[in-house]
């Protein structure tokens, strides 16, 4: 069963925030050459974004290329290639789960409904000061990102750790969390 909302609240409780190494200076890559199909999509994911409230056209002297991967259903995902903002980021270091301690969980139950949340880390809005810092390059223009892109190296940490803030009363009853993947058990149908 899937259950979303076309739209999403401007306004979220916890925002993202890029914070980079003292001294680092704004990151700049020229667009990367893509072929007609992958210009033709990007065109079309820009349009979708923009009119969905996640992007902006951007000014900033940031700026990172696009590139695409294929899907497994052979679409293409576009990819902002964040890596040179990422060297100079300040890692934040907020602990994953570990798979086994998930499992060791999990001994006993019976009954699982899994959750994947669709576009989750989109849930989470980019902190103002850090919204220049998203900039991507195109042949359409520059844009930047108002909720935050799963290429940040940070993204992960920062949606575990809000996703372990709403779901925490639940952990060691009958949840375990694993980034936007949710999985609910029991030992029986009670």
């Amino acid at each position: 069963m899937e259950i979303y909302f076309d739209e999403l609240s401007p306004y979220r409780t916890h925002q993202h925030e890029i914070v980079e190494e003292p001294g680092s200076k704004p990151t700049f890559r020229a667009p990367y050459r893509l072929s007609p199909t992958e210009l033709a999509d990007m065109k079309k994911q820009i349009e979708y974004l923009v009119a969905k409230g996640l992007i902006q056209p951007s000014t900033s002297p940031y700026g990172a290329p696009v590139l695409f991967t294929p899907k497994p259903d052979g679409s293409l995902r576009m990819c902002i290639d964040y890596r040179a903002l990422n060297k100079q980021t300040i890692k934040n270091k907020y602990s994953i789960p570990r798979m086994d301690d998930m499992l060791d969980q999990l001994w006993g139950a019976t009954v699982f409904s899994k959750f994947d949340l669709r576009s989750g880390y989109s849930q989470i809005r980019m902190a103002d000061d850090s919204i220049h810092k998203t900039a991507f390059r195109t042949r359409y223009g520059s844009y930047e990102y108002l909720v935050m892109p799963f290429e940040l190296t940070n993204a992960p940490a920062t949606f575990q750790a809000k996703i372990n803030q709403i779901l925490r009363p639940l952990f060691d009853e009958c949840v375990v969390v694993y980034l936007d993947d949710i999985l609910v058990y029991s030992r029986d149908m009670q």
